[in-house]
């Protein structure tokens, strides 16, 4: 059983100085952008993952506009507040403002929205293209059932008057469904959100396979989608064995993947 959503991953030391913590999450970050390079979920330029920085100014890191994913390293994460400035202007800096404006919102109204993922992966924006949403055929689309919120489509995200709507529909689930658009995920690392995009789009995947070989689809009862989902995250089901590992051990894969295959990542 893959349960990546069963506990929160790189916990933070309390003696941590916010130097050191910038430097962990811009190598953190800079290694999601790779990593959503490497698994084939990017849009050229577009689309952003951003994390936010300890502290009391409510600042984010993000990616400069104009970068590719595997173009992103450690230093080039740029660093905004919530009003879409940059806290440090530098020439031929820019930010993506649909960006600024996902974002933000999230990152405003949920405080352990501590990492936002969003992305526009063909088999995401399918599924984000069919009424009945993300519907529970596998195993890993089990992980988000009755835990998917959906935002209905009001046009390229340039107004800050949506903010307010996508927030609502985003409520404390863990990951959207932006209809017409795309997938985001939140997380309380960027690992964490990493994983939940990764199976996200996997469960969006598989569902566009089963639906395209023409038959009927089997779908679980819901008790047994719903047991399945508390099983993700976790909790008491009575089960004799339990995997609160999965999510940690997952991700060292990960950065092991990343420091082996794109080293530049944390320059």
């Amino acid at each position: 059983m893959t349960a990546m959503s069963i506990a929160p991953v790189n916990t933070r030391e309390l003696s941590e100085s916010s130097a050191e913590a910038e430097t962990r999450l811009r190598r953190e970050l800079a290694a999601v952008y790779r990593l959503v390079h490497h698994f084939q979920m990017t849009d050229l330029i577009f689309t952003h993952i951003s994390g936010r920085l300890p502290g009391p100014d409510h600042h984010f890191l993000l990616n400069p506009y104009g970068l590719m994913f595997d173009e992103i390293t450690a230093s080039s994460l740029v660093v905004v507040d919530l009003d879409g400035n940059l806290v440090k202007p530098s020439s031929g800096v820019n930010v993506n403002p649909a960006g600024f404006v996902i974002h933000s919102a999230v990152h405003r109204s949920r405080q352990d929205a501590h990492c936002v993922l969003h992305t526009h992966t063909r088999a995401g924006c399918a599924v984000a293209a069919q009424s009945h949403g993300l519907l529970p055929l596998n195993q890993i689309s089990m992980e988000f059932y009755g835990r998917v919120a959906y935002h209905e489509y009001e046009g390229i995200a340039l107004s800050k008057a949506e903010q307010v709507r996508l927030v609502d529909d985003l409520g404390d689930l863990p990951v959207m469904i932006l209809r017409n658009h795309g997938l985001l995920t939140v997380g309380l690392s960027p690992a964490q959100a990493f994983l939940r995009m990764f199976y996200l789009n996997r469960a969006c995947q598989i569902q566009i396979d089963a639906m395209a070989g023409g038959s009927d689809l089997a779908i679980p009862a819901p008790e047994v989608a719903e047991r399945t989902a508390r099983q993700f995250e976790g909790a008491d089901t009575g089960d004799d064995f339990t995997d609160p590992i999965a999510s940690s051990l997952a991700w060292q894969a990960l950065q092991r993947l990343v420091d082996r295959t794109y080293p530049d990542y944390a320059d």
